[in-house]
């Protein structure tokens, strides 16, 4: 063809990549690549085959791991890092530099690879994938660097296990990896079964540059080889990118192990079109939302929300726009959509299609060769409850709903257990900020999407997982406060005597009926009984026993104060100052009441001091813990917002029953959140005490709940109640564990500690880890110019 016919035509001809010098690398390993341990490559054992999901050709083949291959990996990890530690800011930050530089001397070699390996097409690997790896150890570098000044306080985990997957292969790699070694851990680093090659390019890197052996070693295998690493002893945090039904096992799994635990794990992210918006490039948008590495990606904008006066016009252009995208060989830069990673995951997205027109969803595709391959899918005529509206497919398929008003948009871009993204388009940037702000997920990007950065976290909401990677806030994720000692022999608590008793609970004057604090209101106990709480010389009154229902209530009651998380800072602060008002007028109460426990009178006076301090101190905090603008790409306003989790549980110590139970109530509610307050058990009159100064604070009905009762028994329905978002527990070591198991429903964060390892009373009772721990990370990428 000439190239006058080639320009009346505008047909693509093949521009296929070189992939020779990965071929010749890949031959010259054909007896397969072992573990990368310790600084150096063991022989490959039990080999499992390693294809090309375009071609279905194998092209190495990986060792599938045993238990001890782990044991030594960890073993490795172990003994490296407490000199990868010592090595200081400085010097983590040279070979993170080195590793960087060397990503780079590297790039093509890797973006051919991945496209081998994974099926996405070259353009994708050698424009986005790689530049992207190169940049997080550049971020992380200078991480290393200033962290004993920007984060003081705080030291590494240890040893990291972290667990990646096959649709971001080297990327995910790099988002794990470089923070860790920045904070000075070191890595036992499992690939995705089906994409191990690049992963195992990189053990090369790491050797290439010198560095030190053991900081990080990768082993292969299926998911037996993941387990290995979530269940091993010598783990101090565990990272894990992937399916939502493996996050919940792994939070069962590493319940009460002291693991830390980051998981970025499902989406289902809606892409909200206004009628202002331009569809042209909101179109453009959708084949970077959903087309993108064939739909295989947790972000992707897979449930397009069109506003009705609109919806005919957009639907025109995106099927014009469908119709033109090439779908093929990975290694042409041509092609658009490569091929789907694996034949089990193109029978996935094949099932829940025809699931989907089973339900009477429209489907319409474009074009696909053989293969492992699958056609841009658009799906119309689709009930917000399909299960393609629902189901994370995980391939290259759309839904399309209209929408009439912007309540409507938001109620059905929030209608998914998920919370990952979000991308939103308007002309109207007021517009678009107000419904950031209303829709539940992590990232929210406005007229663009999948725009990424090292300078700003990712990560979601609810059953999208907890924790983010990338920025301030990923790299405090591979940091923690020194470790505390626990104090031996702390268990469960004697169930609460709701016996009558013998011995008098009133010293004369009018009885006081301690009940629930329910919605604003004192409310009787849905059992229908009261326990005795003991002083130091004996009965000193009774407490209503809260039970599940109880809760329930507390729980509902909560939910219907969200306008509490919409007042602003001030507003918030004005109510805590005056909280801490009307606490110091009775205060010499609160003393007697504490002295009554067994307290002191000094003692008991200076934790209601301390107590009236803490009032003041978040108060001031309110308004004052606030976000910030993330340097990251260019022509780019990326704003992290912290925003209150929702409806909060708090299982508060057994001791300093007053400053112990505003320590945790106090921080969460000074965020925005609402709170579901467990007492202590033994002592909870203290906080039947507030109920008074709460009403005569101005604290909105609902904002603060308080039942009384069985700690562990409240702290479990708390704990599996899809209601509650985050849940803060202090007691015994089998209690944190099934707080953690039972919070795996939902996914909710969770803080747990051994009742006595931290002086409630005192300075460890406050601070900024508190308010972090009572916020999320919301990520706002709003680009501007023409």
């Amino acid at each position: 063809m000439s190239i006058q016919e080639i320009l009346k035509s505008m047909e693509y001809g093949p521009a296929p990549e070189d992939s020779s010098i990965v071929r010749n690398w890949l031959e010259a390993r054909s007896g397969g690549f072992g573990h990368f341990i310790d600084g150096a490559f063991t022989p490959p054992g039990t080999t499992f085959a390693v294809d090309n999901p375009a071609t279905g050709e194998t092209i190495s083949q990986a060792t599938q791991s045993s238990a001890a291959d782990v044991d030594a990996a960890v073993a490795a990890a172990r003994r490296a890092q407490p000199g990868w530690a010592a090595l200081g800011g400085h010097g983590r930050a040279r070979y993170l530099y080195a590793i960087a530089r060397h990503v780079q001397q590297h790039a093509r070699f890797l973006a051919v690879l991945e496209s081998i390996d994974n099926g996405k097409p070259i353009r994708e690997t050698r424009d986005i994938d790689v530049p992207l790896v190169a940049r997080h150890f550049y971020h992380h570098a200078g991480w290393a660097e200033i962290a004993a000044d920007e984060l003081p306080g705080t030291e590494p985990w240890g040893v990291c296990g972290q667990i990646v997957p096959w649709n971001f292969p080297l990327l995910m790699l790099s988002w794990k990896i470089a923070p860790a070694l920045a904070a000075g851990n070191t890595v036992v680093l499992k690939p995705a079964e089906y994409t191990p090659l690049s992963a195992l390019a990189f053990a090369g890197i790491c050797a290439e540059v010198g560095l030190p052996a053991g900081v990080v070693n990768i082993v292969t295998g299926d998911g037996e080889t993941g387990a290995a690493i979530v269940a091993h002893e010598g783990i101090d945090k565990l990272a894990f990118t992937g399916s939502t039904e493996v996050g919940r096992i792994i939070r069962r799994e590493t319940a009460g192990t002291g693991k830390g635990l980051t998981l970025e794990l499902g989406g289902k992210s809606p892409f909200v079109v206004f009628a202002d918006a331009d569809l042209d490039a909101a179109v453009e948008g959708v084949v970077d939302a959903i087309w993108f590495n064939q739909g295989q990606v947790c972000c992707a904008g897979a449930r397009i929300l069109v506003a009705e006066a609109v919806v005919e016009r957009f639907t025109a252009l995106l099927r014009a726009r469908m119709a033109t995208l090439r779908v093929g060989d990975p290694l042409d830069k041509s092609t658009d959509m490569g091929a789907i990673v694996h034949p089990v995951q193109l029978a996935r997205i094949r099932d829940l299609v025809a699931q989907g027109k089973a339900e009477g969803a429209v489907i319409e595709q474009g074009d696909a060769p053989q293969g492992c391959f699958y056609p841009p899918t658009l799906v119309t005529n689709v009930d917000p409850a399909s299960v393609l509206s629902t189901e994370e497919i995980f391939g290259p398929v759309v839904t399309l709903t209209a929408f009439r008003t912007p309540a409507d948009a938001v109620e059905l871009a929030n209608n998914t257990r998920y919370g990952l993204a979000a991308s939103i388009w308007s002309e109207n940037v007021n517009l678009c900020l107000d419904i950031a702000a209303q829709v539940k997920a992590g990232v929210v990007w406005i007229n663009c999407t999948n725009v990424f950065d090292a300078g700003a976290g990712f990560g979601g909401y609810r059953e999208s997982g907890f924790g983010r990677e990338g920025g301030r806030e990923g790299m405090t994720a591979y940091l923690r406060a020194p470790r505390r000692a626990a104090p031996q022999g702390v268990g469960d608590l004697p169930e609460p005597v709701a016996q009558p008793g013998e011995a008098p609970t009133q010293s004369g004057g009018i009885d006081r009926t301690a009940k629930l604090f329910v919605g604003g209101r004192h409310a009787r106990p849905d059992s229908g009984y009261s326990y005795t709480v003991e002083g130091s010389k004996g009965p000193v009154g009774l407490a209503g026993l809260g039970n599940r229902k109880d809760i329930r209530n507390a729980v509902e009651a909560a939910s219907k104060a969200g306008g509490w998380g919409k007042a602003t800072g001030h507003n918030r602060a004005q109510i805590l100052y005056y909280l801490a008002e009307n606490l110091s007028a009775r205060a010499a109460g609160f003393a007697d009441r504490l002295a009554g426990f067994g307290a002191t009178q000094a003692a008991a006076e200076a934790e209601v001091e301390t107590a009236i301090r803490r009032c003041f101190w978040y108060a001031a905090q309110a308004d004052k813990f606030d976000g910030a603008v993330h340097q990251t790409k260019s022509a780019h306003v990326t704003l992290a917002m912290p925003e209150p989790l929702g409806v909060m549980g708090v299982v508060c110590p057994t001791r300093a029953p007053l400053a112990g139970f505003l320590a945790l109530v106090l921080p969460a509610i000074a965020m925005g959140n609402r709170v579901v307050a467990v007492p202590s058990q033994t002592h909870p009159l203290a906080a039947t005490d507030l109920y008074q100064v709460l009403e005569t604070s101005d604290v909105p009905a609902g904002v603060v709940n308080i039942v009384t009762g069985p700690r562990d028994a409240l702290a479990a329905t708390l704990a599996g109640h899809d209601g509650v978002a985050g849940l803060w527990y202090v007691g015994s070591p089998e209690g944190a564990a099934m707080v953690e198991r039972e919070s795996a429903g939902n996914l909710k964060q969770t803080w747990t500690e051994t009742d006595g390892a931290r002086d409630w009373s005192g300075h460890e009772g406050q601070g900024r880890a508190f308010l972090s721990r009572a916020t999320q990370i919301k990520n706002i990428w709003v680009p501007y110019g023409e």
